[in-house]
């Protein structure tokens, strides 16, 4: 009985250590900009190992130097409450809880419909689609992921990112999350932060962006790797235009 209460005592300042790691690393990025984050090294070792090269772009500019209109079109793509919330969009998650339900909802009867027609067996299974995840999380959650995180979907990864996104609401202004994103996030095949795929995309700083093209940049987000080989979507093009529209309602910090 000792000995199992002596490893939950140790479990739990290993626990109470890694959380105080990770609250000084956010506090450092009240003046110091992060090198690199736990997602773009994974990308370098992935990149690096498949093609045995590594382009890569990024280079950090300060918020000033950074467009509203980029600023504008993430937001409002991306977590439209972003200014408001305390890190976590309740309203967000719910409503991705629905449509994750409902879509898991629709591609069982799709199995079901495909497994009561004369097919071989098991063959249902792998003609139905899978259902498309959707998910809810605010800009801060995804920074807290991008930061700190491995891209595995468990519970624990879950509450830890939970935990990350209130140290950097708690240590750093809006202001101060949204530069970091912006200057990391991905934008394509090796292409990181805003300077970076304004450059990439349109041959310009990220200064210089217009109100369209940071709403196509925005667009992007949810899957850069896929929409860099599209560039004539019609779906990025219509969604790119809705965007836009709302940005003039879009408040930044």
């Amino acid at each position: 009985m000792k000995a199992a209460l002596r490893w939950i005592v140790l479990a739990l300042l290993a626990g109470l250590a890694v959380q105080l790691y990770f609250a000084g690393r956010i506090a450092m990025m009240v003046v110091l900009d992060p090198q690199s984050t736990a997602f773009q090294r994974s990308e370098i070792y992935r990149v690096a190992t498949e093609k045995g090269a590594l382009p890569w772009r990024q280079q950090w500019v300060p918020y000033t130097a950074i467009s509203d209109h980029l600023k504008k079109a993430v937001i409002a793509s991306e977590d439209a409450t972003f200014v408001e919330h305390e890190g976590v969009d309740l309203e967000a998650l719910e409503k991705a809880w629905e449509k994750n339900t409902q879509a898991e909802e629709r591609a069982e009867k799709a199995a079901s419909r495909l497994g009561s027609k004369a097919a071989p067996a098991g063959s249902a299974k792998a003609a139905a689609k899978p259902p498309k995840i959707v998910g809810g999380s605010t800009i801060t959650q995804q920074l807290a992921k991008n930061l700190f995180l491995s891209g595995e979907r468990t519970l624990m990864r879950k509450g830890q990112e939970l935990l990350l996104t209130l140290l950097l609401e708690a240590l750093l202004s809006k202001q101060r999350i949204l530069e970091i994103y912006l200057n990391n996030v991905e934008w394509g095949e090796g292409v990181f932060g805003a300077e970076a795929a304004a450059q990439h995309y349109y041959r310009k700083p990220a200064a210089k962006l217009s109100a369209y093209e940071a709403a196509r940049l925005a667009v992007m987000l949810p899957r850069p790797k896929y929409f860099e080989t599209r560039p004539g979507s019609g779906y990025l093009a219509s969604r790119a235009a809705t965007i836009a529209a709302r940005m003039s309602g879009v408040e930044v910090p």
